[in-house]
C-alpha cells in the first residue's frame, strides 16, 4: 500500500525538495493549498504521517497538531529551525511524536519517518497476540490504543500506547530506558532522550485521569515500571 505523507511547510523550495526525494521512496507527498485551513485537506488525503514546520502563516504548527489531534493519532513529525528546548517540549506535549531541527539531512529525515511509521503501524510486532491487555482493573484496547475502566476512555497516542504496552507487558519488572528507545525507536541515535522523559510524563498525565498516576514509577538510574496496585489487579 502506498502511504501518504502530508506536510505542511510554507517554504515553497523545502516542500518541493521533500516531495520530490520521499516521492522516490514510493511515498505519495500532499500539502495544503492554503494555511489558513490545513483540516480539509488533511481530512481528505487521511495520510499515514504529517510532517508538521512549526512558523507558518496565520497560526503556528502548534495550533494545527492540536487541531489533528481532536480527531486523529496519526503520526505527527515536527521540522522547525527554532532549536529552543521549550520548543522541543510544547512539540511533543501536544500530541507530537518527534522533532527535526533545520538544516537536517535527508537520511536522517527518512530514517525517522521509516521508524515512526513502524511503531505507528506494526502493532502485530507485540508480544501479546491478543487484543487487550489487563491492568490495575483497567482494559488496554491494542487495536483502538485507548484504555478504558468502566464507563470511561483515555485516547492514547502511539508513542504512548507502546511506551504502556510494552511497561504494562513486563509489569512489576523494571525496563530501561534503553530498552524503551530501542523498541520504540529503532535506532536510538535519531533519538533525543528528552523525548521519552516527555512521553512518559504525558502517558501518567493521563493515567491519573483513571486514578492510576502513582501506576508507572521511575526507578532511578534503571528505568520505569508498571505496578500492580494494590487491589487493582
Amino acid at each position: 500500500m502506498e502511504e501518504t505523507i502530508f506536510i505542511v511547510e510554507d517554504d515553497e523550495a523545502i516542500f518541493s525538495s521533500l516531495k520530490s526525494q520521499l516521492e522516490q521512496w514510493s511515498f505519495k507527498v500532499v500539502g495544503p493549498e492554503s494555511f489558513h485551513d490545513i483540516m480539509k485537506p488533511f481530512t481528505k488525503s487521511d495520510p499515514q504521517l504529517v510532517i508538521m514546520d512549526i512558523q507558518l502563516p496565520a497560526y503556528d504548527g502548534f495550533h494545527w497538531c492540536r487541531e489533528i489531534r481532536a480527531v486523529s493519532n496519526v503520526p505527527i513529525l515536527f521540522l522547525s529551525s527554532r532549536d529552543h528546548p521549550m520548543d522541543i517540549i510544547m512539540a511533543m506535549n501536544m500530541g507530537g511524536d518527534d522533532y527535526i531541527q533545520k538544516p537536517f539531512h535527508m537520511d536522517v529525515l527518512l530514517a525517522k519517518i521509516q521508524a515512526t511509521l513502524r511503531r505507528a503501524y506494526s502493532y502485530a510486532e507485540l508480544e501479546d497476540p491478543t487484543d487487550e491487555l489487563k491492568w490495575n482493573g483497567t482494559t488496554i484496547d491494542l487495536k483502538r490504543c485507548v484504555i478504558q475502566r468502566d464507563d470511561q476512555e483515555i485516547e492514547l497516542t502511539k508513542n504512548e500506547f507502546f511506551i504502556l504496552s510494552i511497561l504494562v507487558e513486563s509489569k512489576d519488572e523494571i525496563v530501561s530506558r534503553d530498552d524503551l528507545i530501542r523498541k520504540l525507536w529503532d535506532d536510538e541515535r535519531f533519538v533525543n532522550d528528552n523525548t521519552l522523559t516527555v512521553n512518559v510524563t504525558r502517558l501518567r498525565q493521563k493515567l491519573s485521569e483513571l486514578g492510576l498516576e502513582e501506576a508507572i514509577v521511575t526507578k532511578k538510574g534503571m528505568g520505569y515500571m508498571a505496578i500492580t496496585l494494590q487491589g487493582k489487579s
